[in-house]
């Protein structure tokens, strides 16, 4: 069922410097690969705590002239209203939910485990985690969107790709399908569409209150 993500390199990870009782699983945006975010939380990583940056699989992107590149899914536009690669968004779902599964049979609990991404990695990770039967910790979601149409959210105010106003769209349409009062959308002033030292210590401080250690 998986086999574009599965036969993708094997994912960066951090290893846990103990005993692994909570792990997190965060996907890269567009034309990226996971080395570099496994990069980023080995910089805030907790000892008891795995991190996986998986890849992905490349493909072409009609967005870029169907140029192949690293892509969860085919991204057609970026207007609110261009038309969403359905299937190839559920398929990429399910090969997370798979990754999930592989955790979860490696001793550690769903609720255990946090979902994240950047961009269209965050997308996925909105989307996987409201469809997915597995309770899971929660969500950290950086300068995204929810594709389709308990999650920490990140933007940077100035992002030129993805305008702050979808960010706090989805934020805002997030707080309708889970308890309110678990939604966090934090702005970044003059962030663009990337990543910064505030937001990885807000999205470390969010994984270690949902995942203290337990031994």
């Amino acid at each position: 069922m998986c086999g574009n993500i599965m036969s993708a390199p094997l994912p960066a990870v951090v290893p846990a410097a103990r005993k692994a009782t909570a792990a997190v699983i965060f996907l890269h945006g567009l034309g990226d690969t996971g080395h570099g975010w496994a990069e980023a939380f080995a910089g805030i990583r907790s000892s008891h705590i795995k991190y996986i940056c998986p890849h992905a699989p490349v493909r072409p992107v009609t967005l870029n002239m169907n140029m192949a590149m690293p892509t969860w899914f085919d991204i057609i536009g970026l207007s609110p209203d261009s038309q969403e690669d359905e299937p190839g968004i559920k398929h990429a779902a399910e090969c997370i939910k798979a990754l999930i599964d592989q955790e979860v049979k490696n001793g550690i609990p769903s609720n255990r485990i946090i979902l994240g991404g950047f961009s269209q990695g965050g997308a996925l990770s909105l989307y996987t985690a409201l469809t997915t039967q597995q309770k899971l910790a929660g969500v950290t979601a950086l300068s995204c969107w929810l594709p389709l149409r308990a999650s920490f959210q990140c933007h940077g105010d100035s992002d030129p790709l993805v305008p702050v106003t979808f960010g706090s769209l989805t934020a805002e349409k997030l707080k309708t399908l889970v308890n309110p009062a678990n939604v966090t959308f934090k702005t970044y002033e003059g962030m663009m569409h990337n990543s910064s030292h505030q937001e990885m210590m807000d999205v470390k401080q969010f994984i270690d209150k949902l995942l203290p250690p337990i031994d």
